[in-house]
C-alpha cells in the first residue's frame, strides 16, 4: 500500500469512506469517526512539537550562516511568500463566492455521527507559544553557537520527522476516510467534492500565474527573457511533481537555475536556502484553500483579518518539513487558532491540499530558481 504514492491512498481513503458513509454502514462510519477524531486529538498534541522541532534548529542553521545574501535571499523569499498570499486571497475572495454555492454550509443537515469512544490529549503547550519559544531557541543557539543545544534540537526534529513518515502520514487516508464517511453518512459530501474541482482549477491557475509574475520582476532584474527562463525551470517543475519534495528536486532546481546565467556560487547557495523558507506556491495554495473550507461553513474573513494569518504563515513555513504535505501540517497551528478551524475543518483543509500538493511544491521549486537570478544580479552589482 506505500508504494501507491500518499495522493493514490488519500483518493482511496476519500473514496472508501464515501462508499462506507452513503451505504449507511453506521458501525463501520462510527469506527472510523472514532479513529479520526482520537488522530485529530494527537494531530493537536503534535502541532507544537513540531513548529519546536523544525523552527528552531531552521533558525539556529540560518543564524550561523552569517552574510549580507543570505539577509537578502531570506528577506526575498520572504517578501515572496507574503505577496504570494496577499494575491491569492484577492483571486479566492472574488472568485470562490461564484464557485461555493450560498449556504453550502457544511454540517447543517443537523444529522451527528456519534463516536464509538472519544480519547482527550491535550497539547503541552499552545501553538503561539511554541512558536515564540522556537524563536527563541533557534535565536540564542545561534547566538552562542550551542553546539549541544544545537545537536538537541536537531535530534529532537529526527524524532518529529519519524513521527511523520511513520505515523502521520500513513495514517493520513484514514483519518480522511473517517471525515469523507461521516460527510457522506449525513449527506454533505456532494456539495464539498463540487467545490473541491473547482478550488483545485483555481489554485493551480495562480500559481501559473505568480510563477509568470516572478519571472518577468527577476528577468527584467537580472537582462535575462523571463518566458526563455522560465522553459529552462520546466525540468525543475516537472521533477517536483513527480518527487512532491523541494528537497529532494535540489539538484535539478540548481542546475535548471545555472541554465538562467546564474554563477554557480549563487545557485548552490540560493536554491538550496530557498527550499526551505520560499514555499510561495504552499502559501497559494493554504490561503486559497483555507478561504474554500471558510466559505463551505458559510463564514468569510475580510483581508484585515486574513493578513495576520497570511504574516505569520510566511514565518511558519519555515517550520514546513520536507515530506509530502509538510507544509500543511506546519501550518494546521495557525488554522485552528488563528482562523478557529475545527477538527472536521483541518481534515477538509489537508484533504485539498493533499490533492495538489505537488503542484504547490512546482511553483516553490520554479519560483526559487527566478530569486535566485534576483540575488546574482545583486551580488554582481556589490
Amino acid at each position: 500500500m506505500k508504494k501507491l504514492g500518499l495522493l493514490p491512498r488519500l483518493l482511496i481513503g476519500i473514496i472508501l469512506g464515501i462508499i462506507i458513509g452513503t451505504t449507511k454502514i453506521e458501525f463501520l462510519t462510527r469506527l472510523l469517526v472514532t479513529f479520526s477524531g482520537i488522530f485529530g486529538q494527537f494531530l493537536g498534541y503534535i502541532i507544537p512539537l513540531l513548529i519546536i522541532a523544525f523552527v528552531a534548529p531552521g533558525i539556529a542553521e540560518l543564524g550561523d550562516k552569517a552574510g549580507k545574501l543570505l539577509g537578502i535571499t531570506a528577506g526575498l523569499a520572504y517578501i515572496s511568500t507574503i505577496i504570494a498570499g496577499t494575491a491569492a486571497y484577492f483571486v479566492a475572495s472574488n472568485v470562490l463566492p461564484m464557485l461555493i454555492p450560498s449556504g453550502a454550509n457544511i454540517g447543517s443537515t443537523g444529522i451527528k455521527v456519534e463516536a464509538i469512544f472519544e480519547l482527550e490529549i491535550p497539547p503541552i503547550m499552545g501553538v503561539m507559544t511554541a512558536l515564540v519559544t522556537a524563536f527563541l531557541l533557534g535565536l540564542g543557539i545561534a547566538a552562542i553557537k550551542g553546539k549541544t543545544m544545537f545537536d538537541f534540537v536537531k535530534e529532537f526534529q529526527n524524532i518529529i520527522e519519524k513521527v511523520i513518515d511513520n505515523i502521520i502520514i500513513p495514517l493520513l487516508p484514514i483519518y480522511i476516510a473517517g471525515i469523507f464517511a461521516e460527510m457522506a453518512f449525513t449527506g454533505e459530501v456532494m456539495q464539498t467534492m463540487a467545490v473541491f474541482g473547482k478550488v483545485f482549477l483555481l489554485v493551480i491557475a495562480v500559481h501559473i500565474s505568480y510563477i509568470i509574475i516572478q519571472f518577468l520582476v527577476a528577468g527584467s532584474v537580472a537582462g535575462v527573457s523571463p518566458f526563455a527562463a522560465i522553459k529552462n525551470m520546466l525540468p525543475a517543475y516537472f521533477t517536483a511533481i513527480g518527487t512532491q519534495s523541494s528537497a529532494a528536486t535540489i539538484p535539478v532546481t540548481v542546475e535548471s537555475t545555472k541554465k538562467n546565467k546564474v554563477s554557480d556560487e549563487i545557485a548552490d547557495f540560493a536554491v538550496p536556502l530557498c527550499a526551505t523558507i520560499h514555499l510561495a506556491g504552499s502559501t497559494i495554495t493554504l490561503t486559497t484553500c483555507s478561504l474554500a473550507v471558510m466559505l463551505l461553513q458559510g463564514t468569510t474573513l475580510e483581508f484585515g483579518q486574513m493578513l495576520p494569518f497570511i504574516l505569520m504563515l510566511g514565518v511558519t513555513m519555515i517550520a514546513a518539513p520536507g515530506v509530502p504535505g509538510g507544509a500543511v501540517m506546519a501550518a494546521l497551528g495557525l488554522l485552528s487558532s488563528m482562523l478557529g478551524f475545527t477538527e472536521a475543518q483541518l481534515g477538509l483543509m489537508m484533504a485539498l491540499y493533499m490533492a495538489q500538493d505537488s503542484f504547490g511544491t512546482a511553483a516553490n521549486v520554479t519560483g526559487d530558481g527566478a530569486i535566485a537570478m534576483v540575488v546574482d544580479r545583486i551580488a554582481r552589482k556589490k
